[in-house]
């Protein structure tokens, strides 16, 4: 087949982040793909450069839609937010793969990483993933909000540094506050919580708190919540935000 197919990351926002590379295949697309307010991130590269926008929670369709287009040898782009392969695009496009047409196996496809919201958010307050830590999504619009449970509980008993992704939207206001709450039976009240909205963006803003205040209203669909290990620190630095880390070797157990 002559069309091909990139999976491209566009960073957390700022065009700043996008990298080179990313930047390249947006370029040299005869197509680009993606939910539309994606799409409205990315500069015109050509009059005709066609443009393929769609709504939230089509994510199957949109693959579908893109690796028809490349097949018939277009040189199609799908956008993502963040990096692709997290909670985005590319295990889309695979899970369309697996399940349709057998000659999209055959098409040239690849992945251009981007920075997701978790380093971002990190980078804004220090290095709170400086030691062991996991991701996990709170939206149960694909998995059971039972599964999101067990994993929480699991994250918690090994002591990991925690970013939630997903935290909170119109459909689902109150899941946070049911994370914190399963959290607190497991954690220390004194654990560090971060909430960072819109991270590397001029509108970037950072509460730092400890999960026994923590307050799920803070949290939107651009916040990216982080939750520290027992070993997560400040550094106080008089009246500006301290900075928070996690330090790389294994802390002693004060008993």
């Amino acid at each position: 087949m002559s069309g091909s197919l990139v999976i491209v990351g566009l960073g957390p926002g700022s065009s700043d982040l996008l990298t080179p590379a990313a930047a390249r295949a947006l370029k040299a697309a005869t197509d680009l793909v993606g939910y539309g307010p994606y799409l409205d991130r990315i500069p015109a590269a050509s009059v005709n450069q066609r443009r393929h926008a769609s709504g939230n929670r089509v994510e199957i369709e949109r693959a579908g839609h893109a690796l028809k287009l490349a097949a018939e040898g277009n040189k199609v782009a799908v956008v993502s937010g963040g990096d692709p392969g997290v909670f985005a695009m590319a295990a889309a496009v695979f899970e369309a793969i697996e399940a349709g047409d057998p000659a999209w196996r055959e098409l040239d496809i690849r992945i251009e990483p981007g920075i997701t919201a978790m380093l971002a958010a990190a980078a804004e307050v220090g290095a709170p993933l400086g030691a062991d830590f996991c991701a996990i999504s709170l939206s149960d619009n694909l998995k059971s909000w039972q599964t999101i449970e067990r994993r929480l509980r699991a994250a918690a008993e090994g002591d990991f540094v925690i970013a939630l992704y997903n935290p909170a939207s119109r459909a689902r206001p109150h899941q946070l506050g049911r994370a914190f709450d399963l959290l607190r039976e497991a954690k220390s009240p004194e654990s560090i919580v971060l909430f960072v909205r819109s991270a590397a963006t001029p509108e970037a803003r950072v509460v730092t708190t400890v999960l026994a205040e923590a307050d799920a209203a803070l949290a939107d669909m651009r916040t990216l919540v982080i939750i520290g290990a027992a070993a997560t620190r400040l550094i106080s630095r008089g009246a500006r935000r301290p900075w928070v880390y996690t330090p790389r070797a294994e802390q002693e157990v004060v008993r």
